[in-house]
């Protein structure tokens, strides 16, 4: 048993500012592997000029039901701006600018159309 109360509350005194160090290092070391992680998820797509891209719709949430797509086009780019623009063309004739984050490219083929079998369809259960 240590009796002494200058030395024991050093020592406690050393534990508590370990303690402080490693709170302080631990949410740095949570922060640098999370970032790791998100950054790893993050596809990098390069577009160039006269890609076929579709554009995520995001806005159409609020109107659209659960089996709509929010992906619209597709576009040809005609122009890229720095900072990930585009400039996107329809085949309609309207232009305009957006960012490449809401573009993916469009490898062709028609989308499949979704078809939903009415409840009529299905054989009942015996």
């Amino acid at each position: 048993a240590n009796f002494d109360l200058k030395t024991a509350g050093d020592h406690r005194k050393l534990q508590l500012s370990e303690l402080r160090d490693q709170a302080y290092e631990n949410p740095l070391i949570y922060k640098e592997r999370t970032k790791k992680l998100h950054d790893a998820k993050i596809k990098n797509r390069i577009f160039n000029v006269s890609d076929q891209v579709l554009i995520f719709n995001s806005r159409l949430k609020i109107f659209s039901g659960k089996l709509k797509s929010r992906w619209s086009g597709p576009f040809t780019i005609s122009e890229i701006y720095p900072y990930k623009t585009a400039k996107l063309v329809h085949p309609d004739g309207c232009n305009f600018k957006v960012n490449c984050h809401r573009l993916k490219h469009y490898h062709g083929g028609d989308p499949p159309t979704l078809e939903i079998p009415d409840s009529h369809t299905f054989p009942k259960d015996n």
